[in-house]
């Protein structure tokens, strides 16, 4: 197996595949280049010599500056290089993209829940939602009624075990306790989205919440919803009802409870379940019906990255969002911060200078409030991106961006605006796993692939998330979160194209509710609005 890779013509860095010795001798690009360090697998080493102040190029941008003079051969260390990007502006880039082979996708079809506005969801769910978090306590209640008498409530192995030390290590000493068969057939899950504001803070934070409470029930994977309210909070049903009215048109069945139009709690929750059953008595008559591609709307996350991501994992979803885009579908690339030292390279494949312009606007007032605070993109790198290689902003965003293909950009949305346009749309949104996840399933996605070279866990509401790692050993370590393996690209040297075929095919497997992903099987019901405050 080939032990290092360099990832464009013009890099000045390669990528060990490998732990490559002090020593050794590589032929690289024609030249022969002994390294004077030892180099962990997924690290950068220079091709030649470097002169404080000189650039660091990987994917044919600059990702860094050295901060002192670097010997061919060398390990790149956060000692010896700082964040660097490149300028960006808007100039009228003739793009060219030739599009690829979709030849036999045009014929496959997912089994999804069509909705009255031409979306299709691969998931019929319905949703509680509370507008502020006084209502968290009365959902939570909602919730044990609901799951165990409907037939959603999910085995607890730890508390069977801790059953089992309480009567002495003894397991034939209890029962399990047996789960209610599923009520309605055509219900996937019945989702409760607790979050913790509404009230307190800026009437910008209300309307922010608003917008992706509005946007979770126009998500084609969400049939209806159960709306619970105090009544004297910042988020009001009436900032809702004209979300849904004006700018998240939808027609699905919303039912309202404001608790202090109730004489007790009792009263309120009542109604709300009476109503709640009558409503899921409906939207259980809706089934799944074949679907084209087309009718995908892909999230592209990453997460828990390492220095393999870009390489393997999120090339491979590139590829993969191409296709989908290709057949006429829509892929959401998200994490604005993780864009920093790519810009000139989007902005030159936007539709015009109106849709470059607003990328623009967004990452330099977002990395303006991140910088008024001490912050900055520079610093998005978690300790775990940088102990795998992935020294700077720009690196991880050079990798991370390659999950959005080569597609022209059909769009740039605002967190709290709904992906509309076939394409590649660009949404604002933070690095943040969930914070994303969640914005990426509020804004417009039907499915998210997410990819992860260290691990983790996250999942969505009510939205599937894939796991991809970037290397095969992430599976054996931690085989219950991953459910696609890209690092056969490097250990098993598989073709990009026979691996983007495979994935397609699971995708529409995990659509179809044929296959459930390793967060479904978790129960990970992540959910954590952004308050647009400085989240990395």
């Amino acid at each position: 197996m080939k032990n290092n890779l360099v990832i464009s013509p013009s890099d000045n860095v390669a990528v060990a595949l490998s732990n490559i010795n002090k020593g050794e001798v590589l032929s690289i690009q024609g030249k022969q280049i002994s390294l004077v360090e030892d180099i962990p697998v997924k690290h950068k080493f220079t091709l030649h010599a470097l002169s404080k102040g000189d650039e660091v190029t990987m994917y044919g941008v600059p990702v860094g500056k050295a901060t002192t003079s670097i010997k061919e051969g060398a390990l790149i260390t956060t000692e010896n290089l700082k964040h660097s990007a490149a300028p960006y502006k808007f100039r009228n880039f003739n793009y060219q993209y030739e599009k690829p082979s979709i030849e036999g996708l045009s014929e496959k079809t997912f089994l999804g829940y069509h909705r009255n506005d031409g979306q299709v969801g691969t998931a019929n769910h319905w949703i509680f939602i509370p507008m502020v978090f006084c209502q968290n306590r009365n959902l939570k209640v909602l919730k044990e009624a609901f799951e165990a008498e409907l037939g959603f409530k999910k085995e607890n192995p730890y508390r069977l075990k801790l059953r089992s030390l309480v009567h002495g290590g003894n397991d034939a000493s209890y029962e399990e306790e047996k789960l209610s068969q599923k009520v309605f057939k055509n219900i996937d899950g019945i989702k409760f989205l607790t979050h913790e504001g509404g009230c307190g803070g800026t009437k910008d934070d209300a309307q922010g919440l608003v917008n992706l409470l509005a946007g979770y029930i126009k998500n084609p994977n969400v049939a209806g919803a159960t709306v619970m309210s105090l009544g004297c909070q910042h988020a009001q049903i009436s900032m809702l009802e004209e979300a849904l009215r004006e700018r998240f048109k939808t027609d699905k069945p919303v039912l309202y409870f404001e608790q202090q139009q109730f004489t007790t709690e009792n009263d309120m929750l009542s109604k709300a379940i009476k109503d709640t059953y009558k409503a899921l008595e409906e939207v259980n008559k809706i089934e799944r019906q074949p679907a084209p591609l087309s009718k995908l709307s892909i999230g592209l996350e990453c997460g828990g990255s390492d220095g393999f991501s870009g390489i393997t994992a999120n090339p491979l979803m590139g590829v993969v969002s191409d296709k989908i885009n290709a057949l006429g579908g829509r892929s959401i690339l998200s994490e604005f911060p993780e864009l920093c030292g790519v810009e000139q390279d989007l902005i030159d494949r936007c539709p015009n200078e109106e849709v470059a312009n607003k990328f623009i606007r967004i990452m330099e007032s977002y990395n303006n409030q991140a910088e008024k605070v001490g912050s900055g993109f520079d610093m998005n790198p978690s300790p775990g991106n940088v102990r795998d290689g992935l020294i700077t902003d720009a690196i991880k965003s050079a990798g991370a961006a390659t999950k959005g293909g080569r597609s022209p950009v059909a769009d740039v949305i605002d967190y709290g605006e709904y992906a509309t346009k076939q394409g590649l749309n660009l949404l604002c949104t933070p690095g943040n796993d969930v914070e994303s996840t969640t914005g990426l399933a509020g804004f417009g996605s039907n499915i998210i692939l997410f990819s992860t070279g260290l691990g983790t866990p996250t999942g969505n509401v009510v939205c599937p998330v894939i796991k991809i790692s970037s290397n095969s050993m992430l599976p054996a370590k931690m085989k219950d979160i991953i459910d696609f393996d890209a690092g056969r690209l490097i250990s098993e040297q598989a073709s990009q194209e026979e691996l983007s075929e495979e994935l397609i095919d699971l995708i529409i497997e995990v659509a179809s509710g044929r296959h459930q992903t390793c967060a479904s099987k978790l129960g990970q019901d992540d959910f954590i609005p952004w308050k647009r405050g400085v989240s990395l």
